[in-house]
């Protein structure tokens, strides 16, 4: 037996939206990077969905209560030149093949019911060594949105990433093109071997441009600072020890 429930909390019918994925990936790239935009912008809650393909899990507030894990949608009215957005974040994708398909589907036709009309996935790329200035790589449903993200100065190159793009970033985009949703993904360069802000930063920065809004972005600056502090004593343990190989493993 499998359930999906949606429990709307809020009744919400956006304009011309744009839905923007953070969920746990390599990195916490997309998820710090919707985590902050839903704090800057103070994107108000909506709904919830749970759903048995999440891990069998309930987490304990601080006050002690328990909370059934789910993905959450926020929304956020544009101002000016921006556009209606939608943020998809949550503390687990779904577990297997099967329950990502089901899951993708049921939030593509919720999202297209509440008014988006493109969606945005994020992520992280991993490139399993340590990346002082991490660049933006981009995949897109259309050459059109291809040129859109390049302006904004996401890099497209040829063979990268090589194996594709895995779990809910991915779904997305090619189920939602199927129902005639356009998108793209923008991936953060990251190592994979820790919580990256940096990443998220540079997300973000180009995110600006493409969204056309402003955040600020001094607390993942903040934290940005202290994982350069952390990656400094790898490099240098790294030259001390230039014959043993650190074992690091990706953390989503």
């Amino acid at each position: 037996m499998s359930f999906t429930e949606i429990v709307v909390r809020k009744d919400v019918q956006l304009e011309n939206a744009i839905l923007l994925e953070g969920l746990p990936g390599v990195g916490n790239v997309g998820k710090l990077a919707t985590a902050h935009l839903i704090a800057e912008l103070g994107a108000t809650k909506c709904t919830e969905i749970y759903s048995s393909h999440f891990p069998p899990q309930v987490l304990i507030e601080e006050s002690g209560e328990v909370r059934l894990v789910n993905n959450e949608l926020f929304y956020w009215r544009g101002k000016k030149d921006a556009r209606d957005l939608l943020f998809l974040t949550g503390e687990y994708q779904g577990m297997e093949a099967s329950g990502q398909y089901e899951l993708t589907l049921k939030l593509l036709e919720l999202a297209k019911e509440m008014g988006v009309t493109t969606i945005y996935t994020l992520g992280g790329y991993g490139q399993g060594k340590l990346i002082p200035e991490p660049r933006v790589l981009g995949a897109a449903t259309s050459l059109e949105m291809v040129e859109r993200l390049r302006k904004v100065g996401v890099e497209f190159i040829e063979g990268e990433p090589g194996a594709g793009i895995v779990g809910a970033s991915g779904l997305l985009l090619g189920l939602g093109k199927l129902r005639g949703i356009e998108g793209g993904c923008l991936m953060g360069e990251t190592s994979g071997y820790m919580v990256d802000p940096k990443s998220a930063q540079a997300l973000l920065v180009t995110l600006q441009k493409l969204l056309k809004i402003k955040v600020d972005l001094t607390e993942l600056e903040k934290r940005a600072e202290q994982v350069d502090e952390i990656t400094t004593q790898l490099r240098e343990m790294e030259s001390e020890s230039p014959d043993e190989k650190q074992d690091f493993n990706y953390i989503g």
